[in-house]
Order: structure tokens, then sequence, then C-alpha cells
């Protein structure tokens, strides 16, 4: 399935049909692409005691993340067509209970409340200091203001800034956002578990919308153009008294099914060429 162009494998694991033994192999393996169906994260569709179903959500690397607003959003139109839940529908996620509405191919999930947010917060980089922005929403994410989207160097610098010892030691997602002239938000992502720039990043554009409107007074809803060219629209709330807080965030964009098959023991079956 694609959520924006944020692609991922979705298994229906409700019986346990998947091996256990050696999970992370086989997700980095399948995951993979030209040696396999590739995919930027893999979910697991399981059952759930508190709500229409679980999932566990892998990144390509094998890694666990808490929470992918696309891959959430492909979930649950992956289990309204398979008659796991209806069309409105909520399921477990490490974040929490996630409900979700799905209206044809488009998806709109309800997030969880972001958490520590911090403005233009000074780092030491390698080309000087940087101003940056830190919330989580769901997962961990930095956003960085540029004025040209498309010279950012999104892999050079949000790699280094992942793997920086201000967040340390799980890292962050990294996200670069301008503005465009008409009022839309541009957003790019280095991902955290994918290790490079994908399509979109449904966390990530939650992330830039909500700094954007901290610091600028954007009004709700705000479309975000992800670098598939896909638009995602921010959904949200906002109380302002003692400290500004955002609630009742909603995520909405296209789920589409891209195909419908049976993995071959080819797909992971292969030697991992050595880095």
């Amino acid at each position: 399935m694609s959520g924006c162009g944020n692609d991922f494998i979705i298994i229906d694991n409700r019986t346990a049909s998947v091996d256990e033994r050696n999970l992370s192999d086989f997700i980095r393996k399948v995951c993979r692409r030209k040696m396999s169906v590739g995919a930027d994260g893999l979910i697991l569709i399981e059952n759930s005691q508190q709500a229409d179903f679980k999932w566990r959500f892998f990144n390509s690397d094998g890694s666990i993340a808490e929470m992918c607003g696309n891959g959430a959003r492909c979930a649950a139109r992956f289990a309204c067509l398979n008659d796991i839940a209806g069309s409105e529908l909520s399921f477990e996620t490490d974040a929490g209970v996630i409900s979700a509405q799905v209206t044809n191919d488009s998806v709109k999930i309800k997030m969880t409340d972001p958490a520590s947010l911090s403005l233009d917060d000074a780092i030491d980089t390698e080309s000087g200091p940087l101003r940056v922005s830190c919330l989580n929403t769901g997962v961990p994410h930095v956003v960085v203001e540029v004025e040209n989207i498309e010279t950012a160097d999104v892999f050079g610098i949000g790699r280094e800034i992942r793997f920086h010892d201000a967040f340390a030691p799980k890292g962050s997602n990294v996200n670069f956002v301008s503005e465009t002239d008409d009022g839309c938000i541009i957003n790019r992502t280095y991902e955290r578990g994918v290790e490079d720039e994908t399509l979109a990043c449904g966390t990530g554009c939650v992330a830039s919308a909500i700094v954007m409107a901290h610091k600028y007074g954007r009004t709700s809803p705000i479309p975000v153009i992800t670098r598939s060219g896909g638009i995602l629209t921010i959904h949200y709330k906002k109380r302002e008294n003692a400290s500004v807080r955002f609630f009742d965030i909603y995520l909405e964009g296209d789920a589409r099914i891209i195909c419908n098959g049976e993995l071959l023991q080819d797909s992971w079956n292969y030697r991992f060429p050595e880095k």
C-alpha cells in the first residue's frame, strides 16, 4: 500500500502466520528495494482485546517504531477492505489507541497530542549553529525551516541531525519545511529507520504543521505538500492560556492498494550482501 508515496507491506497476522524467529532480518530483506518487494516499512495486523485490531509497525531496517501516520492510514483502509473493521474503527499502537475514518481511498486518523514542543533551539552542526524546533507526534521529530526546499540537503544535514548527540540515544526524524506563496507548507523528511528521505511522512507533516501554526499563527486545516507531490491535510484545535496547547489533531490523505499477493520464500531467503 502507498500513503501519499510512503509505501508499506501489510500482512494479516491474526493467525500468527509470520515466523517470529529472525523477524528483524525477514523485514529488512522483504523491504529491500530491487532485491525483494521493497517498502519504507512493514505492518503486521494482529488481534486486540481493546480495539478492532492491533498493529506492529517496523521500519525498513527492521527496527520498531511507535507510530507512523501514513502507515496508520494504510492499515485502517486495509482493515476496512478485509472486513477486519468497519469504516469507523480504532486500533492499538505503541503510541496509544488510534481512531480512523475510511472514505473510499481517503483515510482520516486521529493522532496523539504532540508532546515536548520546543521552538528555535540552537544545535551545533558541521556547517555551524542551526536553529531547530522539536516535538513528538507519536515519534520524535526535528523541524528545520529553509528558504528553498528544493536545494535543502535533506540527506546530508538530515542524517547529521538524526544521529546528533542532542537527540541520543534513539535519534530523531528530521523535517525541512518552507511555505509557498499561496499559504501551503512544503515538507521533506529524513526518516529514522529508513535512513533516507521518503516521499512522505505523516507524523513529520503533522510536526511541521504544528510548528508553523505555533510560530506564525497558521489556522486549521493546513495542507502540506509532500515530496511525492501528494497533499496531506492536518486538522487541529488550539487552546491558548498560560501556554499554547494543540489537540484533536487529525491527519487526512490517500491510502492506496497497490497490489495483493503472496510472499514467496525467494523474497526473504537470500544472502544479505555485507556492506
